[in-house]
């Protein structure tokens, strides 16, 4: 299933990071999503875009994550020759992310 089927997000910049939140539908989603999406696998997914660390950042009280990624930007606003140049595509492109629902996971603890 596609991750937009249980979260929305939105993104931000600031020179050349970029930050993409994930935020849930329901709480009780919370926790498998917490476990499948993580920063190695943010990395992974935009390999081809983000040169330095992701780090991601759990807010379990409002059901988000927030993803903080260095080095994501082509250099930041003012260099960057890319389209899109603030990034705020990225909340959507992640959004496109394949996650497993049925996963077995321990979420009592979030």
């Amino acid at each position: 299933m596609k991750l937009k089927q249980v979260t929305h997000s939105r993104s931000g910049d600031k020179g050349n990071i970029s930050n993409v939140s994930v935020i849930v539908y329901r709480m009780e989603d919370y926790g498998k999503v917490k476990k499948q999406v993580t920063a190695e696998k943010v990395k992974d997914y935009f390999h081809e875009i983000v040169k330095g660390d992701v780090v991601r950042y759990e807010l379990p009280k409002i059901g988000a994550l927030n993803f903080v990624m260095q080095n994501a930007l082509g250099g930041g606003v003012t260099k960057s020759l890319t389209l899109d140049r603030h990034g705020k595509s990225l909340s959507s492109a992640l959004m496109d992310m394949e996650i497993d629902m049925e996963a077995d996971v321990d979420d009592s603890n979030y």
